[in-house]
This record gives C-alpha cells, sequence and structure tokens, in this order.
C-alpha cells in the first residue's frame, strides 16, 4: 500500500482478546490513509492508559490519530445489540475529550453497516461494568453509552500530543438486553459480526484526515 504524502498513522485500540480477533479478520485490511496499528490494551481504564501511552511514546506512532472502538453498553431505551456508537466526545471524571469527524464516521459505518442504527452523542467512562440504575444516572447526565476505555484512551493520547481521536463502539449490552439475561450469546454475536465489518469505515476516517480542512 503507498502511503499518500503527509499521512499520519492511525492507532486502533480495543480492549478484549475477542474485540482484537473481530477487527483482525474483519473488512477491507487496506484503504487507511497510512499506517495501521491494532493495539489491545487491555481491560479497564488504568490498562488503557498504560497502553496507550506506552504506544504513542514510539516515533513510529509519535502523530498518530487514535480511535477507540470494541463493545459497550447502550444506555438509551430502544438500543439493541449491534447498533453503532459514535462519539462526539468522551467523559470520564477527568475531564472531556472532543472527538474529530464524528459526522464522517456516521456516514461511512451507514455504507460498512448497512441497516444497523448509528447513535451519536458523548460517551461515558466507568472503571466498572454498570448495571441498573446506574444506566439511568448516566442517562440523565446526556450519555448515550458507557464503556471502560474509551475515555482513557482519547485523554491519553491528546495527553500525549495534539492528534485527531474518535471513538466507535458496538453496543453488546443495552437496557432491555442486559448481558445478565438470556439472549447475551446471540446479542454478543450480532456486536461480533458488526465489528467485524466496520474497519472500512475507520480507514475512511483516517483518509479523510488528509482532506483540507475548511
Amino acid at each position: 500500500m503507498s502511503t499518500a504524502p503527509g499521512a499520519v498513522p492511525l492507532l486502533i485500540a480495543c480492549a478484549l482478546g475477542i474485540e482484537h480477533l473481530a477487527l483482525r479478520t474483519g473488512g477491507d485490511r487496506g484503504g487507511a490513509g497510512g499506517p495501521v496499528t491494532l493495539l489491545r490494551t487491555g481491560m479497564g481504564p488504568q490498562s488503557a492508559e498504560r497502553a496507550v501511552t506506552r504506544a504513542l511514546a514510539s516515533p513510529a506512532l509519535g502523530r498518530a490519530a487514535v480511535l477507540a472502538t470494541g463493545f459497550c453498553a447502550g444506555l438509551a431505551p430502544g438500543m439493541h445489540p449491534g447498533d453503532l456508537v459514535v462519539a462526539e466526545e468522551t467523559r470520564d471524571p477527568h475531564g472531556v475529550t472532543p472527538c474529530v469527524g464524528a459526522g464522517f464516521l456516521v456516514e461511512a459505518l451507514v455504507r460498512a453497516a448497512p441497516g444497523r442504527t448509528v447513535h451519536t452523542g458523548p460517551l461515558t467512562g466507568s472503571d466498572h461494568v454498570v448495571r441498573g440504575h446506574e444506566r439511568s444516572e448516566l442517562l440523565a447526565t446526556g450519555a448515550i453509552a458507557v464503556d471502560m476505555e474509551s475515555a482513557a484512551t482519547l485523554r491519553s493520547a491528546v495527553r500525549a500530543g495534539v492528534r485527531p481521536v474518535a471513538a466507535v463502539r458496538v453496543v453488546v449490552d443495552a437496557p432491555e438486553h442486559e448481558l445478565v439475561r438470556i439472549g447475551t450469546v446471540r446479542g454478543g454475536i450480532s456486536a461480533f459480526r458488526v465489528l467485524r465489518a466496520v474497519l472500512p469505515a475507520f480507514h475512511e476516517w483516517h483518509r479523510s484526515l488528509l482532506l483540507p480542512r475548511r
């Protein structure tokens, strides 16, 4: 693959082995706007922070754009396993990290995963699995989904240097479809298949970073 002049690398970060497998075996492997690195951080915000900080300390990734991905818990009623979440910003107790190109990602995801619902809004971070009343409390803050690594990943990325960052998650757990209920396996398979399908959208986002900004 030839690299366009001025291209920056792309670091795609996920936490779990099953997420890593979905991305490794997913859609079109080419077509990015530069070199692509897939990083498995391990679960939880501390693991994500350590892994991303270490990766971006490498000269090869010093300017890399960073995209956090994997599974998440939906907070809004009506969300279903396999729905997609594009973060407009990530939040955690340490602050807010704005995301770049959310609208472009939505369009690219619609092409990559036709028929799947794409939600946009704030994505909040947690250090534990969120259940029951905690969902309602987080939804009341305006967040539409929660996961354990995205906020820490993007916060660590921008702390290491100015760069484009984004987060895309696949809903595996939603208010009417909690992981503890029957149907978890079916929901997990659906989310896995969607995550496998969306790698081309990440590459489109990466290429869009080369376009002149208006």
